[in-house]
């Protein structure tokens, strides 16, 4: 598994950040506030990236 529970990922085309809470069924499972409530979907490992990597590619 390349994501662990509490690591801060984003969706590749979305890019909301999130939290990964668990993982089932081969999908990783991710939490996050989208300004109205708590929000959760699964999502498989390769439609995410962690958060820190979003950042840097824009830094540079």
């Amino acid at each position: 598994m390349r994501y662990q529970v509490s690591d801060e990922v984003e969706h590749i085309s979305a890019g909301q950040r999130m939290v990964v809470t668990g993982h089932a069924s081969g999908m990783v499972e991710c939490r996050w506030h989208d300004g109205y409530g708590v929000r959760r979907e699964a999502f498989h490992e390769d439609e995410l990236q962690r958060a820190a990597e979003s950042y840097a590619q824009i830094a540079s």
